[in-house]
């Protein structure tokens, strides 16, 4: 039988597969960072979708918050969140060897660069630019303080701050910022790459380069080592409500999770003692046991790993899954539970609404919960609320 709404008509069938994105949450998190970290700039980091969130509808949120900046790994992201109409400062800071730059000059995104090899391709760029139009790069000055990840490393920074330098005098770029990226080790480490971090903006004065901006911290830095915050700090994993600690929840931060994700009951059947499970029969029921099935699995980005440990809720209450996650669905053993066809099912989302968690998956899944939220697949519809 169809639900019937209250006026007689059909009602929408609630989606196979849901991820509900607060965006009330997002601003709410932004807000609490910007008054911790004041007068420093918040930059959000929407890179990868928003971390499975969806980029543009978390910057917009951002942006309302107070956020001054946004920040993308590569430039289809940047230029993605220009189609939509934001037009505050976008960083981009990872790039390809052919990468082009053109159209980073054309719709003002600054370009994090690394090398004086990628200063050159974007000297070459502004040079053909200025045939038909002028035109200047804004770019950002990203130095290895000892990640050992992207960024110039400190045998070249002597080159890349002299290039910036005369291609500043040319006309050619504006050098809008200067930034490098901790490894949350410990505290000892991060203040040391911070003395590194200060050591290459001296440098980079007595080569000529002033950049208005300097930034180093993500969230981890921002909200545990107040003098790292600098000029500007970058909310990733915390705008979205998860917190980057492993002694510290959400709600011991103030902070809010934005994401949850859910599916539906699509089958419930009785088994007898010993009933086998899911590829492998690595799960057995110990007793005559209801099982429920749900329409979800990794290929929607539900980590295989969590099988036999990761928790759901069903009608508020706590059961595990129960034998192996396949590519499009899963089972939990639901015991001696009432459950029905169509009964929601909470994967993770907040946990002061009696849902579990991210970090629940992350531990049963031996991962994190940055990678929980950003797996999640696009054949999860995504609904925005506030």
């Amino acid at each position: 039988m169809s639900a019937v709404d209250e006026v007689g008509g059909v009602a929408e069938a609630p989606p196979l597969r849901l991820a509900v994105i607060d965006l009330g949450a997002v601003r709410h998190n932004v807000q609490a960072v910007r008054a911790l970290v004041g007068p420093a700039e918040v930059m959000a980091v929407v890179k990868a979708n928003g971390y499975g969130h969806g980029a543009v509808q978390v910057a917009r949120a951002a942006i309302d918050a107070g956020a001054t900046w946004l920040g993308v790994a590569d430039l289809d992201e940047a230029l993605a969140l220009r189609d939509a109409g934001l037009d505050v400062p976008v960083l981009a800071w990872l790039h390809g060897p052919q990468a082009g730059f053109t159209q980073a000059v054309l719709r003002s995104i600054d370009v994090g660069v690394s090398s004086v090899r990628q200063l050159d391709a974007i000297a070459a760029t502004v040079a053909e630019l200025r045939r038909e139009v002028g035109a200047v790069a804004r770019v950002q000055l990203k130095i290895d303080t000892g990640l050992g990840r992207n960024g110039a490393c400190e045998a070249e920074w002597s080159a890349l701050f002299g290039r910036a330098a005369e291609l500043e005098r040319s006309g050619e770029v504006v050098v809008t910022g200067l930034f490098s990226h901790l490894s949350n080790t410990s505290d000892e480490e991060d203040r040391a790459q911070l003395a590194r971090l200060h050591s290459a903006v001296e440098q980079a004065r007595v080569a000529g380069v002033v950049p208005p901006i300097i930034h180093l911290a993500s969230t981890a830095g921002a909200l545990r080592l107040p003098e790292t915050r600098l000029s500007m700090v970058r909310l990733g994993i915390g705008m979205y409500g998860l917190s980057p600690f492993d002694d510290a929840t959400s709600a011991d931060l103030g902070l809010r999770p934005a994401m949850r994700v859910e599916g539906r009951v699509i089958s419930v059947k009785r088994v007898p003692t010993g009933s086998a499970v899911s590829y492998g029969y690595t799960y057995r029921t110990s007793a005559e046991s209801t099982l429920a099935l749900v329409a979800l699995g990794y290929a929607d980005g539900i980590p295989r790993l969590g099988s036999n440990r990761a928790p759901v809720s069903i009608g508020g209450e706590r059961f595990r899954v129960s034998g192996r996650i396949a590519m499009d669905q899963f089972v939990a053993d639901v015991h001696d539970a009432s459950v029905a066809v169509g009964d929601r099912v909470v994967l993770f989302g907040d946990p002061r609404d009696g849902h579990p968690s991210a970090e629940e998956w992350a531990e049963a899944a031996e991962t994190i919960n940055y990678e929980i939220v950003t797996r999640v697949g696009q054949r999860i519809e995504r609904r925005y609320v506030s």
